[in-house]
């Protein structure tokens, strides 16, 4: 089994989103991957309530997509770094700067995506972009 990674912020909103959706559908095509995220610096999201962005979740049920145990957002580790066959950063302006900061030996060796937070770009904009990115790899799987 192959394993991504994704990686945002806080493990509380875009990369939950990405993980989730990933493994419903990698599962619908009979995929041998599956995907996992953590956060980069989850003591910045001090505000965020409960285990997922309630935007997320809803986006989630929206395409019909259960999720599964609540989990909280978890920090990404060296482990998972070396765990993972591929690695997805959701932000590169906001999370290459902390790649740098907190696993510069991996900075330059993963994927980045460019989908903002919420500050910069509103829910339902940013999570229509992660999916397309998502679509896109999982076709790209499918044919490798």
């Amino acid at each position: 089994m192959n394993k991504i990674l994704f990686l945002c912020t806080g493990n509380y909103y875009r990369s939950r989103f990405a993980e989730n959706l990933f493994n419903w559908l990698a599962t619908k095509q009979g995929l041998d991957w599956q995907a996992d995220s953590r956060g980069l610096a989850l003591e910045r999201g001090v505000n965020n309530v409960g285990a997922i962005s309630r935007y997320a979740a809803e986006a989630l049920a929206l395409r019909l997509v259960n999720l599964p145990d609540e989990r909280f957002p978890l920090a990404a580790s060296e482990q998972d770094f070396q765990s993972s066959t591929r690695v997805i950063a959701l932000d590169e302006l906001e999370h290459r700067p902390l790649m740098n900061e907190r696993f510069p030996q991996w900075a330059d060796a993963i994927e980045y995506w460019l989908v903002h937070d919420i500050d910069k770009t509103s829910a339902t904009v940013a999570l229509e972009q992660i999916e397309q990115h998502i679509l896109q790899l999982i076709e790209q799987l499918a044919q490798s």
